[in-house]
């Protein structure tokens, strides 16, 4: 009687932790997922266009990895899901109906339909170039990293142009925000400001903030006026908590915002930050200041040279580059999990840890789903 008694409580809890569980760790030695969180669903889009994703709902992942687009070999060809083709793919973007990659080595700009998996070309010869004040195809990048979207307009971190470029969505045509064209540290209004290799960007809807990854600082663009300002940063390498340009950074790569904080890869640092966007004041939201790759909470978790990262107004989602990980970081507490990834290199499909990754970059959420911008596979990646 015993027997069967546990036989039926287990297959309750079963039942029960099957609708729409995720998984993940509560190990402080290992980056393996062992316990099981579970989450609801609903049919309402109740999310909002918030840092370049859809904020507003708790994602509730089942950690299923597919890929959405890339054949998996460098290219540039249009095409649908896996005939399409990239090289090295940086960061992504969405306003929930369509992806914006950054399509590093091609000196692109690619749109991709999600519920199609339809790639085209939204902007660049597919040459280096800094060519400007003009349309789609006829603009030119030179290895733009980072792209952000209000909804309206993507907004470009062109890194070797040392600008900040915005395409409007609907017309295609090209501009520059803000950069000189040549690498600086200079605050000022539009084309007076300067930048050193700027790889991150996010928006907040009316600024715009882009992790200027050589000078160690985070700035400012208000949209509206070109105003560039600098947010933190001593400009040099370190790691102090403080508020403003008391605080420093080593090369930051990636960064988010919630509309109150700012979050922050801190790559050389391997930590993730956050700074308070009326304050300035920054400080360690996860990692222990070394490489590694331990799930746990706040500073006693590590990562691998983070470099992308967004959020659901919840939990952070990071990508822990050099560990081939996605990591996760609830908000409210610091606790650090595993998402996907094996810890090796690899292309391969799966649930959690039994899929693999290869240098990742970027990432962005719809709201539903994560989008990751596979670096070194060539290939856009879909976690359900």
């Amino acid at each position: 009687m015993k027997k069967v008694l546990h036989v039926i409580l287990i297959s309750i809890f079963s039942l029960t932790i099957i609708s729409c569980a995720k998984k993940s760790s509560s190990s402080s030695s290992d980056t393996t997922d062992t316990t099981v969180e579970s989450c609801t669903t609903t049919t309402t889009d109740t999310t909002t266009q918030m840092g370049g994703s859809r904020q507003g709902v708790e994602l509730c992942l089942s950690t299923v990895v597919t890929t959405l687009a890339g054949t998996g070999s460098s290219g540039s060809a249009n095409g649908t899901g896996t005939s399409a083709s990239f090289n090295t793919p940086t960061e992504v973007t969405t306003d929930g109906t369509n992806l914006y990659v950054a399509d590093f080595s091609n000196h692109l700009i690619r749109k991709i339909v999600i519920s199609t998996g339809v790639v085209t070309t939204v902007a660049g010869t597919g040459s280096s170039g800094s060519a400007d004040n003009t349309t789609g195809t006829s603009a030119s990048f030179d290895k733009p990293y980072g792209v952000t979207t209000d909804g309206t307009n993507l907004y470009v971190a062109d890194r070797n142009n040392h600008l900040i470029r915005k395409i409007v969505i609907s017309t295609g045509v090209v501009t520059t925000v803000a950069g000189t064209g040549s690498s600086g540290s200079a605050n000022g209004t539009g084309t007076s400001a300067s930048f050193y290799f700027p790889y991150g960007i996010t928006t907040d809807g009316t600024n715009l903030y882009v992790a200027d990854r050589y000078n160690y600082l985070i700035r400012k663009i208000v949209i509206s006026t070109g105003v560039v300002t600098t947010v933190a940063g001593t400009g040099s390498s370190g790691s102090a908590n403080g508020t403003g340009t008391s605080a420093s950074f080593d090369k930051p790569y990636g960064v988010t915002t919630d509309g109150t904080n700012l979050y922050v890869a801190d790559y050389y640092n391997h930590l993730i930050r956050k700074i308070v966007i009326s304050t300035g004041v920054v400080t360690t939201v996860a990692g222990t200041g070394s490489s590694g790759s331990v799930n746990g909470t706040g500073t006693s978790a590590s990562f691998d040279k983070p470099s992308g990262i967004t959020t659901d107004g919840t939990n952070l989602y990071v990508v822990d580059s050099n560990n081939h990980l996605i990591r996760k970081i609830v908000i409210s507490t610091g606790v650090v999990t595993t998402v996907a990834g094996t810890g090796s290199f690899g292309s391969a499909n799966g649930t959690g840890t039994s899929a693999s990754f290869d240098n990742p970059s970027g990432i962005t959420t719809d709201g539903t789903n994560l989008y990751v911008g596979d670096y070194m596979n060539y290939l856009i990646r879909k976690i359900e």
